[in-house]
């Protein structure tokens, strides 16, 4: 089974960055540091160290079953920003990419190259993002979409209020196979110095809804998987 199929478009990858216009020159050493990504239903970080070879790690749904994956991989750069890489996911399977890089070193876009596939995403670098329960109250516009194995096609609009301190809340309008309902919401949420974490909100009279999260762009971006079981549902929160 090709890794596509394994982790829904992953890796998706967060070799983000370099220069890219038509003039660039890009090498290796370009690609280094810290950034996130998100394609289809994966949501990850990866480490790349500027030699050609990057680590990361990511949660990933495969068709409604949560998993989490860390990985290894190679990739080659050419001038002109244009590049590719391969993904080895510990214990499982490979997969070959190619990618260009944005002119200002703060994102990719990226498409899987195994035969049979068909996946592509986006990522953005991690930035000089200070991250952890620092305190300060940010406001967000999130959008997230997908599908409910069970029930069918899923979209989530809101505005998500974090704390700094670990508590969120918000309003929303969420859209299940087109029963469409607006709340308010509250919940809490993690943030680890690596700029990963969680996140857990409540609509009222709803469940709850789960998200692991990966902090980009400096701290005005969050990307998101949901994490509840029988969903393939992810997007991102920006300020």
């Amino acid at each position: 089974m090709n890794f596509l199929k394994i982790s829904s478009a992953v890796l998706l990858f967060a070799v983000t960055l370099a220069t890219s216009t038509v003039s660039a020159t890009c090498t290796n050493a370009t690609l280094t540091g810290v950034w996130g990504y998100e394609v289809g239903s994966a949501v990850g970080q990866i480490m790349s160290n500027g030699a050609g070879s990057l680590t990361g790690s990511q949660t990933v749904s495969q068709g409604g079953t949560i998993v989490k994956q860390t990985f290894t991989g190679t990739y080659s750069l050419n001038g002109n920003c244009t590049g590719s890489l391969t993904v080895h996911i510990t214990g499982g399977t490979t997969a070959h990419l190619n990618f260009v890089l944005d002119e200002a070193n703060k994102g990719f876009q990226i498409i899987e190259t195994d035969s049979g596939t068909l996946a592509g995403g986006v990522g953005l670098a991690k930035g000089t993002a200070t991250c952890g329960l620092t305190g300060i109250n940010q406001t967000f516009a999130a959008l997230l979409l997908g599908k409910i194995p069970a029930k069918g096609p899923a979209a989530y609009v809101a505005q998500v209020i974090l704390d700094g301190k670990g508590s969120a809340s918000g309003v929303g309008t969420f859209n299940v196979n087109g029963a469409i309902f607006t709340a308010s919401f509250t919940g809490k949420y993690t943030e680890a110095a690596n700029c990963t974490g969680t996140m857990q909100i409540t609509p009222t009279g709803h469940s709850a809804l789960h998200f692991n999260l990966v902090v980009v762009s400096a701290g005005k971006e969050i990307l998101l998987l949901e994490t509840d079981t029988g969903t393939v549902i992810a997007g991102n929160m920006q300020q």
